[in-house]
């Protein structure tokens, strides 16, 4: 009761300036506490007619986090006051002619503690703003890239997810820790073939069984 609570409190929050209080349902369901800041910036993002301008805004900062090195350990250090890093994004976000909903969304990330998520965020915002536009975002991960061949036979694999006028749009990474085997995540959708996990729970069942 007390998470969902402060998930309505969040929402009205960056919503405070349309007025409205029913939340908007984003066009895909996202969990976890990144889930829950992109739904609720998506409702308020709705509500005040700013949902372009404030991906384009969070599109621009995902970048600079990557890119500035400074900002981004900023962002994440934990000795850095809440309130001073607050304040301080608040006032960049003016500068930078942020939309109002981002800035607020910069702001409560700040007061709560949860800035380092911030990247997160961003990634799950821009993942409900792909399903707004009809695309299904997916991300494939594996151990060693793949050829052009199998990269076909994969995304004819994935289209099958579609539904109507809906398009794919894939992303790669690759991440030698996994071993082999690969990791989609299609939508709301989640497949670990990896053969790290399958690894892991092999050595879970023998431990238990010892």
């Amino acid at each position: 009761m007390a998470s969902i609570n402060k998930l309505a409190i969040l929402s009205r929050a960056l919503s405070s300036a349309a007025g409205a209080t029913k939340a908007v349902k984003p066009p895909v369901q996202l969990f976890g506490l990144e889930g829950r800041y992109a739904t609720a910036l998506y409702s308020a993002a709705t509500k005040l007619s700013q949902l372009d301008q404030v991906e384009k805004d969070l599109i621009a900062l995902q970048a600079t986090l990557k890119t500035d090195k400074k900002l981004r350990e900023s962002v994440t250090s934990p000795i850095i006051n809440r309130k001073v890093m607050g304040v301080a994004l608040k006032d960049a976000s003016a500068k930078l002619s942020f939309a109002p909903a981002t800035a607020n969304l910069l702001g409560l990330l700040a007061d709560n503690g949860r800035l380092k998520k911030l990247d997160n965020v961003i990634t799950a915002f821009r993942t409900i703003m792909a399903a707004h536009r009809g695309e299904v975002v997916c991300e494939v991960i594996t151990a060693k890239p793949l050829d052009s061949s199998q990269n076909k036979q994969l995304e004819g694999a994935l289209k099958a997810f579609l539904k109507g006028n809906q398009s794919l749009k894939i992303t790669s990474r690759v991440d030698p820790s996994i071993i082999g085997g690969l990791i989609v995540s299609i939508g709301d959708k989640y497949v670990d073939m990896s053969i790290a996990t399958k690894v892991k729970l092999y050595t879970d069942v023998i431990q238990t069984a010892a």
